[in-house]
Protein backbone atom coordinates (compact mmCIF):
# COMPACT_ATOMS: atom_id res chain seq x y z
CA UNK A 1 0.00 0.00 0.00
CA UNK A 2 1.67 3.59 -0.75
CA UNK A 3 1.08 6.23 1.43
CA UNK A 4 0.41 9.79 0.20
CA UNK A 5 0.67 13.27 2.82
CA UNK A 6 -0.39 16.07 0.90
CA UNK A 7 0.41 19.56 3.16
CA UNK A 8 -0.99 18.43 5.86
CA UNK A 9 -1.14 21.08 8.54
CA UNK A 10 -1.20 20.95 12.41
CA UNK A 11 -1.71 24.06 14.66
CA UNK A 12 -2.26 24.10 18.24
CA UNK A 13 -3.71 28.03 18.98
CA UNK A 14 -0.62 29.92 17.64
CA UNK A 15 1.88 27.13 17.38
CA UNK A 16 2.65 24.87 13.97
CA UNK A 17 3.14 21.62 15.01
CA UNK A 18 3.13 20.63 11.03
CA UNK A 19 3.75 22.97 8.57
CA UNK A 20 2.12 21.84 4.73
CA UNK A 21 3.91 18.42 5.34
CA UNK A 22 4.30 16.38 1.76
CA UNK A 23 5.80 12.98 1.81
CA UNK A 24 5.40 9.83 -0.05
CA UNK A 25 6.26 6.02 1.37
CA UNK A 26 5.79 3.53 -1.28
CA UNK A 27 4.80 -0.19 -0.87
CA UNK A 28 7.43 -2.06 0.85
CA UNK A 29 9.49 0.76 1.36
CA UNK A 30 11.12 1.73 4.91
CA UNK A 31 10.61 5.48 5.17
CA UNK A 32 12.69 6.62 8.12
CA UNK A 33 11.55 10.37 9.48
CA UNK A 34 14.54 11.75 11.16
CA UNK A 35 13.91 14.74 13.30
CA UNK A 36 14.66 15.82 17.04
CA UNK A 37 12.21 15.76 19.78
CA UNK A 38 9.42 18.49 19.35
CA UNK A 39 10.16 18.84 15.03
CA UNK A 40 7.14 17.11 14.88
CA UNK A 41 7.13 13.29 13.94
CA UNK A 42 4.64 11.99 16.38
CA UNK A 43 2.28 15.13 15.46
CA UNK A 44 2.72 14.07 12.10
CA UNK A 45 2.04 10.05 12.99
CA UNK A 46 -0.64 10.78 15.31
CA UNK A 47 -2.65 12.71 12.15
CA UNK A 48 -1.71 9.10 10.11
CA UNK A 49 -3.20 7.02 13.57
CA UNK A 50 -6.29 9.10 13.56
CA UNK A 51 -5.48 10.49 17.31
CA UNK A 52 -4.97 13.89 15.71
CA UNK A 53 -7.02 15.88 13.17
CA UNK A 54 -5.04 17.85 10.73
CA UNK A 55 -6.15 21.35 9.92
CA UNK A 56 -5.25 21.33 5.99
CA UNK A 57 -4.30 19.10 3.52
CA UNK A 58 -5.23 15.02 2.59
CA UNK A 59 -3.98 11.96 2.87
CA UNK A 60 -4.31 8.81 0.46
CA UNK A 61 -3.87 5.21 0.36
CA UNK A 62 -3.01 3.92 -2.73
CA UNK A 63 -4.07 7.50 -4.54
CA UNK A 64 -7.48 7.63 -2.78
CA UNK A 65 -8.08 10.03 0.06
CA UNK A 66 -9.21 8.86 3.45
CA UNK A 67 -10.18 10.57 6.33
CA UNK A 68 -9.64 9.14 10.22
CA UNK A 69 -11.67 10.38 12.97
CA UNK A 70 -10.38 7.60 15.45
CA UNK A 71 -7.77 5.08 15.26
CA UNK A 72 -10.25 2.45 14.79
CA UNK A 73 -10.51 4.09 10.97
CA UNK A 74 -6.78 4.14 10.65
CA UNK A 75 -6.87 0.15 11.55
CA UNK A 76 -9.47 -0.11 9.19
CA UNK A 77 -7.78 1.39 6.23
CA UNK A 78 -4.61 -0.83 6.77
CA UNK A 79 -2.69 1.33 9.33
CA UNK A 80 -0.96 -0.16 12.33
CA UNK A 81 1.08 1.90 14.90
CA UNK A 82 3.91 0.78 17.52
CA UNK A 83 4.00 3.56 20.03
CA UNK A 84 7.28 4.01 21.85
CA UNK A 85 5.17 3.44 25.33
CA UNK A 86 3.83 -0.09 24.51
CA UNK A 87 0.41 -0.37 24.86
CA UNK A 88 -0.26 -3.71 26.19
CA UNK A 89 -2.01 -5.27 29.59
CA UNK A 90 1.22 -6.70 31.31
CA UNK A 91 -0.83 -9.63 32.91
CA UNK A 92 -2.64 -10.50 30.04
CA UNK A 93 -1.22 -13.34 27.64
CA UNK A 94 0.15 -12.63 24.70
CA UNK A 95 -2.62 -14.27 23.11
CA UNK A 96 -4.87 -12.34 24.91
CA UNK A 97 -3.24 -9.38 24.52
CA UNK A 98 -3.64 -9.33 20.62
CA UNK A 99 -7.59 -10.84 20.75
CA UNK A 100 -7.84 -7.00 22.76
CA UNK A 101 -10.44 -5.22 20.81
CA UNK A 102 -11.41 -7.94 18.28
CA UNK A 103 -12.57 -10.74 20.39
CA UNK A 104 -14.09 -14.08 19.01
CA UNK A 105 -15.60 -16.27 20.97
CA UNK A 106 -17.28 -19.54 20.31
CA UNK A 107 -20.43 -21.61 21.95
CA UNK A 108 -22.28 -19.17 24.53
CA UNK A 109 -20.11 -16.25 24.42
CA UNK A 110 -16.85 -18.02 25.92
CA UNK A 111 -13.76 -16.27 24.25
CA UNK A 112 -11.63 -17.76 21.39
CA UNK A 113 -8.18 -18.07 23.07
CA UNK A 114 -7.40 -21.01 20.87
CA UNK A 115 -7.87 -19.63 18.07
CA UNK A 116 -6.37 -15.93 19.08
CA UNK A 117 -3.28 -18.56 20.05
CA UNK A 118 -3.02 -20.39 16.63
CA UNK A 119 -2.83 -16.64 14.80
CA UNK A 120 -0.10 -15.48 17.32
CA UNK A 121 1.67 -18.50 15.62
CA UNK A 122 1.00 -18.18 12.36
CA UNK A 123 2.34 -14.46 12.71
CA UNK A 124 5.26 -15.35 14.52
CA UNK A 125 6.75 -17.87 11.97
CA UNK A 126 5.57 -16.00 9.16
CA UNK A 127 7.38 -12.75 9.86
CA UNK A 128 10.09 -14.75 12.46
CA UNK A 129 8.76 -12.70 15.35
CA UNK A 130 9.16 -15.95 17.74
CA UNK A 131 6.45 -15.08 20.40
CA UNK A 132 5.12 -17.78 23.00
CA UNK A 133 1.09 -16.97 22.53
CA UNK A 134 0.81 -18.03 26.32
CA UNK A 135 3.43 -16.37 27.74
CA UNK A 136 2.12 -13.69 30.69
CA UNK A 137 3.48 -9.87 28.68
CA UNK A 138 5.01 -8.67 32.42
CA UNK A 139 7.44 -11.76 32.11
CA UNK A 140 8.74 -10.97 28.87
CA UNK A 141 11.85 -8.75 28.16
CA UNK A 142 11.39 -5.52 26.39
CA UNK A 143 12.25 -6.78 23.37
CA UNK A 144 9.64 -9.58 22.95
CA UNK A 145 6.94 -6.85 24.23
CA UNK A 146 8.10 -4.53 20.98
CA UNK A 147 7.29 -7.95 19.08
CA UNK A 148 3.81 -8.63 20.77
CA UNK A 149 2.87 -5.01 19.54
CA UNK A 150 3.86 -5.79 15.84
CA UNK A 151 1.95 -8.67 15.82
CA UNK A 152 -0.95 -7.06 17.58
CA UNK A 153 -0.64 -4.39 14.07
CA UNK A 154 -0.50 -7.50 11.75
CA UNK A 155 -3.55 -9.03 13.32
CA UNK A 156 -5.27 -6.24 12.59
CA UNK A 157 -3.67 -6.59 8.09
CA UNK A 158 -1.40 -3.67 8.50
CA UNK A 159 -0.58 -2.70 5.28
CA UNK A 160 1.69 -0.05 6.69
CA UNK A 161 3.24 0.17 10.05
CA UNK A 162 4.43 3.08 11.67
CA UNK A 163 7.19 1.98 14.37
CA UNK A 164 7.76 5.16 16.77
CA UNK A 165 11.32 5.63 18.13
CA UNK A 166 11.00 1.50 18.69
CA UNK A 167 14.81 1.57 19.41
CA UNK A 168 14.53 3.37 22.48
CA UNK A 169 14.41 1.05 25.46
CA UNK A 170 16.40 -1.93 23.35
CA UNK A 171 19.54 -3.25 24.06
CA UNK A 172 22.39 -3.26 20.81
CA UNK A 173 21.27 -7.30 20.24
CA UNK A 174 17.39 -6.49 20.22
CA UNK A 175 17.84 -3.44 17.51
CA UNK A 176 19.50 -5.87 15.64
CA UNK A 177 16.91 -8.40 15.49
CA UNK A 178 14.07 -5.38 15.41
CA UNK A 179 15.69 -4.69 12.00
CA UNK A 180 16.01 -7.98 10.58
CA UNK A 181 11.93 -8.03 11.55
CA UNK A 182 11.48 -4.85 9.57
CA UNK A 183 13.52 -6.00 6.42
CA UNK A 184 11.30 -9.25 6.42
CA UNK A 185 8.42 -6.99 7.17
CA UNK A 186 9.40 -4.96 3.99
CA UNK A 187 10.27 -7.70 1.46
CA UNK A 188 6.63 -9.45 2.32
CA UNK A 189 5.21 -5.74 0.73
CA UNK A 190 4.50 -3.76 4.07
CA UNK A 191 5.57 -0.44 3.96
CA UNK A 192 6.82 0.83 7.39
CA UNK A 193 7.22 4.48 8.37
CA UNK A 194 10.45 4.52 10.89
CA UNK A 195 10.49 7.56 13.47
CA UNK A 196 13.85 8.00 14.95
CA UNK A 197 16.45 10.56 15.82
CA UNK A 198 19.38 7.83 15.63
CA UNK A 199 21.50 8.44 12.71
CA UNK A 200 23.25 5.31 12.46
CA UNK A 201 19.98 3.69 12.71
CA UNK A 202 18.53 5.53 9.39
CA UNK A 203 21.66 4.80 7.25
CA UNK A 204 21.35 0.86 8.55
CA UNK A 205 17.54 0.55 7.56
CA UNK A 206 16.60 2.64 5.33
CA UNK A 207 15.06 3.12 1.83
CA UNK A 208 14.30 6.70 2.06
CA UNK A 209 14.92 9.22 4.92
CA UNK A 210 13.14 12.55 5.58
CA UNK A 211 14.32 14.93 7.59
CA UNK A 212 11.45 17.00 10.19
CA UNK A 213 13.24 20.48 11.38
CA UNK A 214 10.80 22.67 12.81
CA UNK A 215 7.35 21.14 11.58
CA UNK A 216 8.67 21.10 8.12
CA UNK A 217 10.20 18.36 5.80
CA UNK A 218 13.66 20.07 4.97
CA UNK A 219 14.91 16.91 2.83
CA UNK A 220 14.26 13.92 1.60
CA UNK A 221 17.50 11.68 1.17
CA UNK A 222 19.06 8.25 0.37
CA UNK A 223 20.41 6.32 2.85
CA UNK A 224 24.22 7.33 1.25
CA UNK A 225 23.88 10.26 2.83
CA UNK A 226 26.58 10.61 5.74
CA UNK A 227 25.67 10.95 9.37
CA UNK A 228 27.18 14.52 9.06
CA UNK A 229 25.25 15.49 6.40
CA UNK A 230 21.71 14.46 8.25
CA UNK A 231 23.06 16.10 11.30
CA UNK A 232 22.93 19.17 9.39
CA UNK A 233 19.52 18.94 8.10
CA UNK A 234 18.47 18.11 11.18
CA UNK A 235 19.70 20.84 13.42
CA UNK A 236 20.28 23.56 10.15
CA UNK A 237 24.24 23.68 10.95
CA UNK A 238 27.16 21.58 10.69
CA UNK A 239 28.18 19.53 13.93
CA UNK A 240 30.77 17.82 15.36
CA UNK A 241 29.00 14.00 15.96
CA UNK A 242 32.27 13.10 17.86
CA UNK A 243 33.13 13.69 21.43
CA UNK A 244 36.44 15.55 21.86
CA UNK A 245 38.45 14.07 25.04
CA UNK A 246 41.94 13.67 25.72
CA UNK A 247 43.53 10.74 28.52
CA UNK A 248 42.07 10.89 31.72
CA UNK A 249 44.48 12.30 34.41
CA UNK A 250 42.99 10.08 37.33
CA UNK A 251 43.26 11.84 40.81
CA UNK A 252 42.01 9.76 44.27
CA UNK A 253 39.25 8.04 44.53
CA UNK A 254 35.98 10.93 45.76
CA UNK A 255 32.70 8.86 45.43
CA UNK A 256 33.02 5.33 47.00
CA UNK A 257 29.87 3.62 46.86
CA UNK A 258 29.61 0.16 48.87
CA UNK A 259 27.14 -2.40 49.23
CA UNK A 260 23.76 -0.32 47.93
CA UNK A 261 20.92 -1.87 48.61
CA UNK A 262 17.63 0.06 47.37
CA UNK A 263 13.57 -0.70 48.04
CA UNK A 264 11.35 1.27 46.22
CA UNK A 265 8.05 2.17 47.30
CA UNK A 266 6.15 -1.11 46.58
CA UNK A 267 9.12 -2.86 48.75
CA UNK A 268 10.52 -4.25 45.56
CA UNK A 269 14.36 -4.06 45.99
CA UNK A 270 15.03 -2.44 42.82
CA UNK A 271 19.33 -1.55 43.46
CA UNK A 272 20.85 -4.92 44.92
CA UNK A 273 24.15 -4.53 46.13
CA UNK A 274 25.71 -2.14 44.00
CA UNK A 275 29.39 -1.23 44.70
CA UNK A 276 31.55 1.00 42.42
CA UNK A 277 33.70 4.25 42.95
CA UNK A 278 34.37 7.48 40.86
CA UNK A 279 37.83 9.02 41.06
CA UNK A 280 39.04 12.71 40.22
CA UNK A 281 38.84 13.34 37.10
CA UNK A 282 37.17 10.38 35.69
CA UNK A 283 33.95 9.91 33.97
CA UNK A 284 31.83 6.25 35.27
CA UNK A 285 29.10 5.37 32.57
CA UNK A 286 26.30 3.17 33.82
CA UNK A 287 24.82 1.74 31.12
CA UNK A 288 21.82 -0.25 31.35
CA UNK A 289 18.26 -0.85 29.49
CA UNK A 290 15.85 1.91 31.26
CA UNK A 291 14.46 -0.08 34.01
CA UNK A 292 17.09 -2.03 35.63
CA UNK A 293 17.33 0.47 38.84
CA UNK A 294 19.72 3.02 37.58
CA UNK A 295 17.01 5.74 38.25
CA UNK A 296 16.72 4.92 42.19
CA UNK A 297 20.75 3.97 42.16
CA UNK A 298 21.02 7.73 41.54
CA UNK A 299 17.92 8.98 43.54
CA UNK A 300 20.18 7.23 46.44
CA UNK A 301 23.58 9.20 45.65
CA UNK A 302 21.44 12.40 46.26
CA UNK A 303 19.36 11.84 48.83
CA UNK A 304 16.17 11.48 47.07
CA UNK A 305 15.68 8.26 47.96
CA UNK A 306 17.33 6.41 52.00
CA UNK A 307 18.93 3.14 51.00
CA UNK A 308 18.04 0.42 52.86
CA UNK A 309 21.62 -1.05 53.22
CA UNK A 310 25.46 -0.29 52.03
CA UNK A 311 27.39 2.84 52.20
CA UNK A 312 27.91 6.16 50.41
CA UNK A 313 31.21 7.73 50.93
CA UNK A 314 32.33 11.40 49.30
CA UNK A 315 35.71 11.93 50.33
CA UNK A 316 35.74 9.30 52.78
CA UNK A 317 32.86 10.54 55.03
CA UNK A 318 29.36 8.75 54.60
CA UNK A 319 26.86 10.91 52.91
CA UNK A 320 24.29 7.61 53.04
CA UNK A 321 22.11 9.70 55.26
CA UNK A 322 21.99 13.11 54.11
CA UNK A 323 19.05 15.04 53.35
CA UNK A 324 19.23 16.40 48.89
CA UNK A 325 19.96 19.92 50.40
CA UNK A 326 23.26 18.35 52.55
CA UNK A 327 24.39 16.50 49.41
CA UNK A 328 24.03 19.29 46.90
CA UNK A 329 25.79 21.44 50.14
CA UNK A 330 28.58 19.37 49.99
CA UNK A 331 29.59 19.33 46.54
CA UNK A 332 27.73 17.42 44.15
CA UNK A 333 25.92 18.39 41.27
CA UNK A 334 22.99 17.14 39.96
CA UNK A 335 20.76 16.84 36.06
CA UNK A 336 18.31 14.43 36.32
CA UNK A 337 16.74 12.69 33.91
CA UNK A 338 13.39 14.42 33.83
CA UNK A 339 13.98 18.09 33.95
CA UNK A 340 10.54 19.13 33.77
CA UNK A 341 9.87 16.98 36.68
CA UNK A 342 12.89 17.60 38.40
CA UNK A 343 14.90 19.95 37.13
CA UNK A 344 13.46 23.24 36.62
CA UNK A 345 10.24 25.30 37.58
CA UNK A 346 8.75 25.78 34.79
CA UNK A 347 6.31 29.10 35.46
CA UNK A 348 9.46 30.39 36.80
CA UNK A 349 11.96 32.87 34.89
CA UNK A 350 15.51 32.10 33.83
CA UNK A 351 17.47 34.18 36.55
CA UNK A 352 15.13 32.10 39.00
CA UNK A 353 15.72 28.57 37.82
CA UNK A 354 19.61 29.40 37.35
CA UNK A 355 19.47 29.93 41.25
CA UNK A 356 17.09 27.70 42.40
CA UNK A 357 19.95 25.35 44.99
CA UNK A 358 21.99 28.79 45.38
CA UNK A 359 19.54 31.36 46.36
CA UNK A 360 20.04 31.08 50.14
CA UNK A 361 24.34 31.41 49.40
CA UNK A 362 25.45 34.96 50.24
CA UNK A 363 26.49 35.64 46.78
CA UNK A 364 22.49 35.89 46.17
CA UNK A 365 20.93 36.95 49.49
CA UNK A 366 20.86 38.60 52.57
CA UNK A 367 19.11 37.25 55.43
CA UNK A 368 15.12 36.42 54.09
CA UNK A 369 15.60 38.68 50.91
CA UNK A 370 17.36 38.36 47.86
CA UNK A 371 20.09 39.76 46.04
CA UNK A 372 18.38 40.77 42.68
CA UNK A 373 20.82 42.79 40.85
CA UNK A 374 23.58 39.95 41.77
CA UNK A 375 20.83 37.65 40.57
CA UNK A 376 20.17 39.13 37.38
CA UNK A 377 24.04 39.42 36.81
CA UNK A 378 24.58 36.16 37.07
CA UNK A 379 21.89 34.97 34.73
CA UNK A 380 23.32 37.15 31.96
CA UNK A 381 26.79 35.90 32.79
CA UNK A 382 25.42 31.94 32.41
CA UNK A 383 22.97 32.63 29.30
CA UNK A 384 25.99 34.22 27.39
CA UNK A 385 28.35 31.51 28.48
CA UNK A 386 26.17 28.26 28.14
CA UNK A 387 24.56 29.86 24.94
CA UNK A 388 21.00 29.69 26.20
CA UNK A 389 18.39 30.98 23.58
CA UNK A 390 15.77 33.12 25.08
CA UNK A 391 14.65 36.44 24.61
CA UNK A 392 14.72 37.80 27.83
CA UNK A 393 16.45 36.42 31.35
CA UNK A 394 12.72 37.10 32.76
CA UNK A 395 10.91 34.87 30.09
CA UNK A 396 10.02 31.81 31.96
CA UNK A 397 12.00 28.38 31.74
CA UNK A 398 8.37 26.92 30.24
CA UNK A 399 8.66 29.16 26.96
CA UNK A 400 11.80 27.67 26.25
CA UNK A 401 13.03 25.13 23.86
CA UNK A 402 13.88 21.19 25.29
CA UNK A 403 17.24 21.95 24.57
CA UNK A 404 17.71 25.68 26.20
CA UNK A 405 15.82 24.29 29.19
CA UNK A 406 18.39 21.78 29.54
CA UNK A 407 21.12 24.15 29.23
CA UNK A 408 19.71 26.35 31.92
CA UNK A 409 19.62 22.93 34.55
CA UNK A 410 23.35 21.98 33.04
CA UNK A 411 24.52 25.97 33.87
CA UNK A 412 22.76 25.99 37.13
CA UNK A 413 24.64 22.56 38.29
CA UNK A 414 28.40 23.73 36.48
CA UNK A 415 28.57 27.48 37.90
CA UNK A 416 29.67 26.49 41.18
CA UNK A 417 32.65 24.65 42.27
CA UNK A 418 31.54 20.88 42.46
CA UNK A 419 33.47 17.36 43.59
CA UNK A 420 30.75 15.14 41.71
CA UNK A 421 28.86 15.69 39.22
CA UNK A 422 25.51 13.40 38.56
CA UNK A 423 24.33 13.21 34.84
CA UNK A 424 21.09 11.31 34.06
CA UNK A 425 20.06 11.30 30.48
CA UNK A 426 21.91 14.70 30.09
CA UNK A 427 20.72 14.74 26.61
CA UNK A 428 17.36 13.37 26.06
CA UNK A 429 14.99 15.13 24.11
CA UNK A 430 18.06 17.47 23.35
CA UNK A 431 18.82 18.67 19.60
CA UNK A 432 22.39 17.14 18.07
CA UNK A 433 23.53 20.97 18.12
CA UNK A 434 22.79 21.05 22.14
CA UNK A 435 23.99 17.61 22.70
CA UNK A 436 27.87 18.82 20.97
CA UNK A 437 27.69 21.69 23.86
CA UNK A 438 26.13 19.48 26.87
CA UNK A 439 29.12 16.62 26.22
CA UNK A 440 32.09 19.68 25.62
CA UNK A 441 30.72 20.93 29.15
CA UNK A 442 30.89 17.54 30.65
CA UNK A 443 34.30 16.28 29.26
CA UNK A 444 35.18 19.83 30.32
CA UNK A 445 34.29 19.75 34.01
CA UNK A 446 36.28 15.98 33.92
CA UNK A 447 39.23 18.16 33.08
CA UNK A 448 38.96 20.18 36.11
CA UNK A 449 39.31 17.40 38.01
CA UNK A 450 35.52 16.68 38.87
CA UNK A 451 33.93 13.02 39.74
CA UNK A 452 31.73 12.83 37.15
CA UNK A 453 28.79 9.81 37.08
CA UNK A 454 26.97 9.73 33.52
CA UNK A 455 23.91 7.51 33.23
CA UNK A 456 22.40 7.37 29.97
CA UNK A 457 20.83 4.82 27.66
CA UNK A 458 22.44 5.84 24.44
CA UNK A 459 25.27 3.90 23.66
CA UNK A 460 26.88 6.47 21.39
CA UNK A 461 27.07 8.92 24.75
CA UNK A 462 28.43 6.28 27.16
CA UNK A 463 31.32 5.20 24.75
CA UNK A 464 31.86 9.17 23.68
CA UNK A 465 31.99 10.26 27.06
CA UNK A 466 33.40 7.15 29.52
CA UNK A 467 36.24 6.58 30.91
CA UNK A 468 34.80 3.15 32.66
CA UNK A 469 31.52 1.89 31.87
CA UNK A 470 29.45 0.27 34.77
CA UNK A 471 26.50 -2.07 32.89
CA UNK A 472 23.52 -2.69 35.03
CA UNK A 473 20.98 -5.76 34.89
CA UNK A 474 18.19 -6.20 37.45
CA UNK A 475 19.54 -3.68 39.94
CA UNK A 476 22.94 -5.09 40.12
CA UNK A 477 26.44 -3.87 38.01
CA UNK A 478 27.44 -7.25 36.46
CA UNK A 479 30.59 -5.80 35.39
CA UNK A 480 32.65 -2.38 34.71
CA UNK A 481 34.53 -2.40 31.81
CA UNK A 482 36.88 -0.01 29.12
CA UNK A 483 35.12 2.32 26.68
CA UNK A 484 36.86 -0.27 23.95
CA UNK A 485 34.62 -2.46 24.67
CA UNK A 486 32.98 -4.50 21.60
CA UNK A 487 29.19 -3.23 21.02
CA UNK A 488 28.06 -6.46 20.88
CA UNK A 489 29.44 -7.80 24.54
CA UNK A 490 27.93 -4.66 26.47
CA UNK A 491 24.74 -5.43 25.08
CA UNK A 492 25.37 -8.91 26.19
CA UNK A 493 25.98 -7.36 29.53
CA UNK A 494 22.86 -4.77 29.67
CA UNK A 495 20.77 -8.44 28.80
CA UNK A 496 21.88 -10.02 31.63
CA UNK A 497 24.48 -12.23 29.76
CA UNK A 498 28.26 -13.14 29.68
CA UNK A 499 29.50 -12.12 26.31
CA UNK A 500 32.02 -15.09 26.14
CA UNK A 501 29.23 -17.85 26.84
CA UNK A 502 27.37 -16.03 24.16
CA UNK A 503 30.16 -16.41 21.65
CA UNK A 504 30.27 -19.77 22.61
CA UNK A 505 26.97 -20.84 22.08
CA UNK A 506 27.01 -19.29 18.70
CA UNK A 507 30.34 -21.04 17.48
CA UNK A 508 28.52 -24.10 18.26
CA UNK A 509 25.43 -23.64 17.05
Amino acid sequence: MQLEINGLTKRFGSFTANDRIDLTVATGEIHCLLGENGAGKSTLMNMLYGLLRPDEGEVLLDGEPVTFHSPGDAIAAGIGMVHQHFMLVPVFTVAENVMLGREQTRGLGVLDRAQAASLVKELSEKYKLAVDPDAVVEDLPVGVQQRVEIIKALANDARILILDEPTAVLTPQEIDELMAIMSSLRDSGTSIVFITHKLREVKAIGDKISVVRRGKVVATTEPTASEAELAELMVGRSVKLTVDKGAVEQGPVVLDVQHLTVIDHRGATVVKDVSFDVHAGEIVAIAGVQGNGQTELIKSLLGLIRPAAGDILLDGRSISRYATRESLDAGIGYIPEDRSHDGYVGPFSVRENLVLDRYQDEEFSHGIGLKLGAISAHAKELVAEFDIRTQSIDSPVSALSGGNQQKVVVARELSRPLKVLIASQPTRGVDVGSIEFIHQRIVAERDRGTAVVIVSTELDEVFGLADRIAVMYAGRIVDIVSPTIHRNDIGCLMAGVDPETQRQETTNA
